[in-house]
């Protein structure tokens, strides 16, 4: 009997320590299919993509039709499930108008410029058509984040629910302005790491300036990494466009920060190097395409943690910026 259990107990040991070898660093969610709240209690991929027939595919019928600025019983080309065969109704989001994002609405979003700036509907309008919560409903959503109704989040959350429908969140009905900044005017011109950044030759993505090689920002790289200003995956990171002129004016939309596909894992490499591995999986939580870890071991303050590491992409120096932004170098960061 007792060589019986101690087997089971050396199976069961080995089997976490298995678990725990998921992660190149740290430890996360483990044994959920990294979908998550995507899986949509099931539906799966369908949720979002239908592969026939676009939004009427899903059971949606009116649609928003640009030219004419009024609602319509068939999709207009472009406008629904003709790009990435999209399944969600984004006519009541682009029937908006516009919205205001950050302080005092100091970041508005104009729906009429998506033909000009494609990024607003792939990375805003297709998102909100399911996280907007006061003209698009979110058919699957229950208004609360998959990881604390699931139990997966680390110890230090509150109790109350955290909103998934961003107009529709407890405050006033229709409020973006406690959301982050989005929007062409959410751009590089007032973040110091304009500096050490520039636009690919097709202006395409953002890529690493003359001024990076050597910086305190490197070391950043180095310490953590770039994955969402100059590792991004494609089509995602930062909002670019064929017309701008210079690397200012590179603006964030929704999926800057967040994946889709992924809800609770970030990976590393050749382009996206982190901590300078170029392989391996890190944790992360709420769908952010980056490692965000908020329970990782900071070791009583002698290290960063992950979730704060990847605001300081961006906010790298000023209130709140980064180590190596204020010169405070070999803080290594913890995932």
């Amino acid at each position: 009997m007792k060589k019986t259990m101690m087997f089971a107990l050396a199976v069961l040991v080995c089997a976490g320590v298995a678990m725990a070898q998921t992660y190149t660093m740290g430890t996360g969610i483990q044994g959920i299919d990294k979908l998550g709240a995507h899986q949509n209690g099931g539906r799966g991929c369908v949720g979002c993509h239908t592969p026939h027939s676009g939004a009427r595919g899903n059971g949606g019928t009116m649609m928003w039709d640009v030219a004419s600025q009024t609602f319509i019983s068939a999709p207009t080309v472009g406008e629904s499930g003709d790009e990435a065969l999209w399944g969600q109704d984004i006519g009541p989001v682009i029937g908006l108008g516009s919205i205001a994002t950050g302080t005092a609405g100091a970041f508005p979003v104009d729906f009429t410029e998506l033909e000009t700036k494609p990024r607003i509907k792939t990375g805003v309008v297709m998102c909100l058509s399911c996280h907007d919560g006061n003209v698009a409903k979110g058919a699957m959503m229950t208004n609360q984040s998959f990881e604390q109704a699931a139990g997966l989040l680390p110890p230090g959350y509150g109790e109350q629910p955290i909103p998934t429908l961003l107009g529709y969140d407890g405050g006033s009905t229709g409020n973006y302005t406690n959301d982050h900044p989005i929007g062409p005017e959410a751009n590089l011109s007032g973040l110091s790491i304009r500096n050490y950044l520039a636009l690919d030759a097709n202006k395409t993505r953002v890529v690493a300036g003359t001024s990076f090689a050597g910086s305190t920002y490197q070391t950043f790289q180095q310490n953590y990494g770039l994955p969402t200003t100059i590792g991004s995956r494609s089509g995602a990171g930062l909002a670019v466009e064929t017309t701008m002129t210079s690397v200012n004016d590179a603006y964030v939309v929704c999926t800057t920060c967040h994946t889709p596909h992924s809800m609770y894992t970030a990976s590393a490499g050749n382009t996206n190097p982190i901590a300078t591995l170029t392989t391996g999986t890190f944790p992360s939580y709420f769908f952010i395409a980056a490692p965000y870890n908020p329970g990782a071991d900071v070791a009583g303050g002698t290290k960063a943690s992950s979730a704060t590491q990847f605001c300081r992409q961006c906010h790298f120096t000023g209130a709140g910026g980064s180590n190596e932004g204020s010169n405070i170098l070999g803080i290594a960061t913890a995932f």
